[in-house]
């Protein structure tokens, strides 16, 4: 595994219940700001395989990026049962965002 791929997710397992991060979030907090695709196919690939809370990652609109019918109803769900609220198909990213402390 890359050094990146790991970087991405470990990222993504510190994103705490009741909060979201945008791919080009969770690129940057992994080294690379420019690699928010890279983070897709780290979610695609080893979710799954490494139990990943990939529900909650989103665009940096804080909208779901997946269709309806292939994964959005079950993200949302996710992220309702975590209390994200959501308005108009959005998430306030000033609400409910993650960012570590540490930075």
């Amino acid at each position: 595994m890359q050094p990146f791929t790991e970087e991405v997710i470990e990222v993504i397992r510190e994103i705490p219940r009741g909060s979201v991060c945008s791919y080009g979030g969770v690129a940057a907090l992994a080294g690379n700001p420019r690699a928010a695709r890279q983070v897709v196919r780290v979610l695609h690939t080893y979710s799954e395989q490494e139990k990943l809370p990939w529900w909650r990652i989103v665009n940096s609109r804080g909208m779901i990026a997946l269709k309806p019918g292939f994964g959005y109803e079950e993200q949302r769900e996710r992220l309702e049962a975590e209390g994200i609220v959501f308005s108009n198909d959005r998430i306030d990213l000033r609400r409910f965002g993650w960012e570590p402390d540490d930075l």
